[in-house]
């Protein structure tokens, strides 16, 4: 990797400001990210986030399985009971995103899109 800008790359930025948008309680997965920027694939938001990703709600931006970023489940699970963020238990007792009830899409930005939390 080449040397390190002081200004981020439009990309990184695109993403990032994508990771912000996502309203607190509610989770969009790396694929989701991409599609809703129009720019490249969830490797690509992935690598992002793990680059640049710790200025920004980072636990919104997840896996598509549900499972809690590997390394960092405790601080996100904390975030998710904070935020109120829809979980269920796996068979085995492992907390896991509900993505039913807690994906957003990016519609209705004013108002968070809550529907899923009816």
């Amino acid at each position: 990797m080449g040397r390190m800008s002081e200004e981020l790359p439009a990309h990184a930025e695109r993403v990032l400001e994508a990771a912000e948008r996502i309203p607190p309680g509610r989770v969009m997965t790396y694929g989701d990210v991409a599609e809703w920027i129009d720019e490249g694939g969830p490797r690509q938001v992935g690598r992002v986030m793990a680059l640049y990703g710790g200025a920004v709600p980072w636990w919104r931006v997840v896996r598509a399985d549900g499972r809690p970023l590997p390394g960092s489940e405790a601080r996100a699970l904390e975030h998710y009971r904070a935020e109120g963020t829809p979980l269920r238990e796996t068979a085995s007792g492992e907390p896991r995103l509900d993505m039913r009830r807690a994906r957003w899409d990016g519609s209705d930005e004013r108002d968070g899109g809550d529907e899923a939390h009816t």
